[in-house]
C-alpha cells in the first residue's frame, strides 16, 4: 500500500464519481443520464444522439474564441470481468478501488480505467475555470467494448470540430496515429443430446488463473488461451480413447484473451486412469510452455456426475475445429519502421454450451483490410468444414496514418517541450473509434493517447497514477496550442 498523491485531484475526483455508476457495455443508461445532468447543471450545451452518445460543448476562454474547435473523446462503457470467487454485480455495485504503490487497482474486478479515466479527464476539463482553450466538444461514446456501436451509430454532423484527441490509449509517452480494423466470427454447432454408451466414466477438467488481457494489445505477449489449452487436451483424449463431450465453456468477451475454461466429458471406464495420467503429463507440459508468462495457471480434474452427451459426430467436429483454427499472431507488419507491430491476428474468445447448441466466438484484427478479410475467411472456412453455422459481423475499419497531420505535430512538439524527450508515434493492433470516425468525418485530424494501463479487460487492470498528471499537463498544452 502507499500514500501516493492522487494528482491531479480534479481528475481522480471525477474518476471516483464515475466508478460509482454501473456502466457495462450496452447498459450505459445511468452513465448517459449522469453525463447529461453534468453538462446541463453547468449551463453547457449538452446533447444525446439516438444511439446514446453524449456531447457537451464548452465555449472558448477569452482570447481563444477564433481557434478551431477541438474534440476530446472517450468511451463511457467498461469491460466487466471479475475473479471467479468475487461476489460482485456490475449492474448495481460500485467499483472498489485501492492504491498499490504507484498503481490504482480494483478489488477483484476490472478497474474501469479503460476508458473511465479518459471520461474523468474530459469531465475535469469541463469543470475547470483555470484552463486556457478554444471551443471544445467533449464526446462520450457508448458500447465501445462490445462492437463500437456507439461510434458506428453516430451520424455525420453530431461532432463539428476540426481535430480530435481520443483518450483511450494505454501507454503514456506513446502517440497513436493509426489502429487495426476488426471483425467477429461466430460459429454455432447444433446438436441433440443422447444417453452415453454403457461403461463410460464422467470427468470434469478445468483450467483457470491465466492472465488473459486485451485480445489486440496483448496478443503478442505469449499469454496462454484457456480454450485453446483445453481443446488441445480434448483433441488428444478424443484421438486416443473416444471421448464423449457433455459441455465445454470458457471465456466471455470477444476482445479478451480467455482466462478460464471447463469441459465435462466421458471416457471408457477402463481408460480413466490413462486419462488422469495424460492430464498430469499435459499440464506439466503446458506449465513448461508458459513458465514465463503464466505463473499462476491452475489445472483441476475431478470426477463428474453422469449426464447426457452431445451427439458424437458434432462434438468430434467441434473439438477438431477448436484444435485446428488459428489463434494468436498470423503476421507482423512488413514496413521496416513498424516491423514490431502485429499486423494480423485472431483470438479464440469464448465457448458456451446451451441445451442444444455450442457457440464459439472469435475475433480477427488487422491493420490491412485485405488481410483482415483473409483472416476472417480462414476462421470461417475452418468452422464450415466442421459443419457449423457461421455468422460474421461487418466489423470496423482500420484508421490509416495521416502523414500531414497538424495535430500529430502539435502533440509531439508539446510533449517534447513539457518533458524534454520525444514521444513514440505509433500504430496499435487494437480497434479504436478513430477508425469509424475517419469514415464519417474523412477530414478530421486525430491522435490518441492516454495514461499507462496494464491488465486491461481483466481483474488485474491497473492504472499508473503518475502518468495521469503527465497526460493532464500534456492535454492542456495541446488545448492552448490549437490554432487556425
Amino acid at each position: 500500500m502507499s500514500n501516493i498523491e492522487l494528482k491531479p485531484a480534479c481528475v481522480f475526483e471525477q474518476f471516483a464519481r464515475i466508478n460509482q455508476i454501473p456502466r457495462p457495455s450496452k447498459k450505459e443508461e445511468k452513465m448517459i443520464e449522469f453525463l447529461r445532468e453534468f453538462g446541463e447543471s453547468r449551463g453547457l450545451e449538452t446533447k444525446v444522439d439516438e444511439t446514446g452518445n453524449v456531447l457537451i460543448r464548452k465555449p472558448a476562454t477569452k482570447g481563444y474564441e477564433n481557434c478551431p474547435t477541438l474534440i476530446l473523446q472517450s468511451h463511457m462503457d467498461m469491460v466487466c470481468e471479475k475473479l471467479v470467487d468475487v461476489d460482485f454485480d456490475f449492474d448495481k455495485d460500485a467499483i472498489q478501488t485501492f492504491v498499490d504503490g504507484e498503481w490504482m487497482r480494483a478489488k477483484g474486478t476490472t478497474l474501469g480505467a479503460d476508458d473511465g479515466i479518459g471520461c474523468a479527464i474530459e469531465l475535469a476539463v469541463l469543470d475547470a475555470n483555470d484552463i486556457e482553450h478554444g471551443p471544445l466538444e467533449c464526446v462520450f461514446t457508448r458500447d465501445e467494448e462490445t462492437g463500437l456501436t456507439g461510434a458506428e451509430g453516430m451520424k455525420p454532423g453530431f461532432m463539428t470540430g476540426d481535430m480530435l484527441v481520443n483518450l483511450d490509449s494505454e501507454d503514456e509517452g506513446q502517440i497513436f496515429v493509426s489502429c487495426a480494423g476488426g471483425r467477429n466470427t461466430t460459429a454455432t454447432f447444433h446438436f441433440e443430446k443422447e444417453e452415453a454408451p454403457q461403461g463410460m466414466f464422467f470427468m470434469s477438467a478445468q483450467i483457470k488463473g491465466l492472465i488473459g488481457g486485451h485480445s489486440g494489445d496483448d496478443i503478442n505477449k505469449k499469454r496462454a488461451n484457456s480454450i485453446k489449452l483445453m481443446a488441445r487436451f480434448l483433441y488428444q483424449t478424443q484421438e486416443r480413447y473416444g471421448l464423449r463431450l457433455v459441455q465445454f465453456n470458457g471465456g466471455k468477451l470477444h476482445n479478451a484473451i480467455p482466462r478460464d475454461a471447463q469441459a465435462i466429458f466421458a471416457v471408457p471406464a477402463d481408460k480413466k486412469e490413462n486419462v488422469k495420467a495424460d492430464w498430469n503429463i499435459y499440464t506439466a507440459q503446458a506449465e513448461e510452455e508458459y513458465h514465463v508468462t503464466e505463473k499462476n495457471m491452475q489445472f483441476i480434474m475431478e470426477s463428474a456426475e453422469p449426464a447426457k452427451v452431445i451427439k458424437k459426430e458434432v462434438s468430434t467436429r467441434l473439438i477438431q475445429a477448436l484444435q485446428g483454427i488459428h489463434n494468436g499472431i498470423l503476421a507482423m507488419c512488413q514496413d521496416e519502421e513498424i516491423a514490431w507491430l502485429v499486423e494480423t491476428s485472431s483470438n479464440l474468445a469464448s465457448v458456451e454450451t446451451k441445451d442444444s447448441e455450442i457457440t464459439v466466438l472469435t475475433s480477427q484484427r488487422s491493420n490491412v483490410m485485405s488481410a483482415l478479410d483473409n483472416m476472417a475467411a480462414t476462421i470461417k472456412a475452418t468452422f464450415q468444414l466442421a459443419g457449423a453455422e457461421v455468422v460474421q459481423g461487418d466489423g470496423y475499419p482500420a484508421w490509416k496514418i495521416n502523414p500531414n497531420s497538424k495535430l500529430t505535430k502539435l502533440t509531439v512538439d508539446t510533449y517534447k517541450k513539457l518533458f524534454g524527450k520525444d514521444p513514440k508515434v505509433l500504430g496499435i493492433h487494437a480497434g479504436l473509434e478513430c477508425g469509424l470516425f475517419s469514415e464519417k468525418y474523412p477530414n478530421l485530424d486525430m491522435v490518441s493517447f492516454g495514461p499507462t494501463l496494464r491488465g486491461v479487460h481483466s481483474p488485474d487492470e491497473r492504472l499508473l497514477i503518475p502518468t495521469v498528471d503527465m497526460v493532464w499537463r500534456h492535454l492542456q498544452e495541446i488545448m492552448k496550442g490549437v490554432r487556425g
